[in-house]
């Protein structure tokens, strides 16, 4: 049980652990990558370990975790990221903020992405849905991952005494080292299905079937529909309802004057 617990494979295999704790994180599994990179950062800051083979191991685990999922969404296109959605413990940041940052920004978005949760999974596989090609995603993901990397690392190297704090008042090295870090993803994972469970449950409560939709269209009193899908997806798909007005979800406050507030709304997406 010593040979595997969460102090040893800290502060003996650190470069290794780190590699493939990231490569997990990044490659779907639900781990939290942030707090991993800045408590190497404070280990930098102790002079445990060095700073530049540290940056090496989360960049380069990064960038393989991201490539797994640009060429799934290459080979499989925008079908994958309805399949990431229902994976992802962040639903209401899922494909929909990540394809309107994509829209937006292009390529470029990649820089940002690993620092809103539940949006790094799902801009790879977009890239690779997006046939952009792997010279510029490679460029764009490893510019986003070294400037994520970094900013953990220097946050731990610059706080390290304020982490050691925690790490001891947590017992994260301490014998139960392994029981303390367990404990801790499981209330992190436990939050999180618990925030994606209200949400859906939000959904279902205020969804209405297409047959319902089609009774209140043909119905005497006055509905408004309103299309939230992304100008790709519109494009893509050729078609939407007949008389729908088109508004991007971030445009619903800023364009509300256009919306009539004295009729029933039906907002539908992807």
């Amino acid at each position: 049980m010593h040979l595997f617990s969460f102090r040893y494979l800290v502060l003996q295999h650190g470069y290794w652990f780190l590699f493939v704790y990231t490569l997990a994180a990044t490659a779907g599994l639900p781990l939290p990558a942030d707090p991993i990179i800045l408590l190497m950062g404070a280990l930098v800051g102790n002079h445990q370990y060095s700073f530049l083979p540290s940056l090496a191991a989360a960049v380069i685990a990064g960038l393989l975790g991201d490539t797994l999922w640009y060429q799934v969404g290459r080979f499989k296109g925008h079908s994958v990221l309805g399949f990431l959605c229902k994976l992802s413990l962040e639903p209401d940041t899922c494909v929909r903020k990540t394809e309107g940052t994509f829209a937006k920004r292009g390529p470029s978005a990649l820089l940002l992405t690993k620092f809103v949760p539940g949006m790094s999974l799902v801009s790879a596989a977009l890239a690779g849905a997006s046939k952009i090609p792997y010279g510029r995603f490679l460029l764009a993901d490893a510019a986003g991952c070294t400037l994520w990397a970094v900013l953990y690392l220097s946050l731990g190297r610059i706080f390290h005494r304020q982490i050691d704090s925690v790490i001891s008042i947590l017992g994260l090295f301490g014998r139960r080292a392994s029981l303390v870090s367990i404990t801790l993803l499981a209330l992190y994972l436990g939050l999180k299905y618990v925030q994606r469970w209200r949400f859906l449950r939000k959904l279902r409560i205020n969804r209405i079937t297409p047959q319902e939709a089609l009774a209140r269209l043909d119905s005497t009193d006055p509905v408004m529909v309103i299309d939230l899908r992304d100008p790709i997806d519109i494009q893509r798909e050729g078609m939407k309802i007949a008389g729908a007005r088109i508004l991007r979800p971030d445009e619903l406050r800023t364009r509300s004057h256009q919306i009539p507030s004295d009729q029933e709304m039906i907002l539908y997406c992807t």
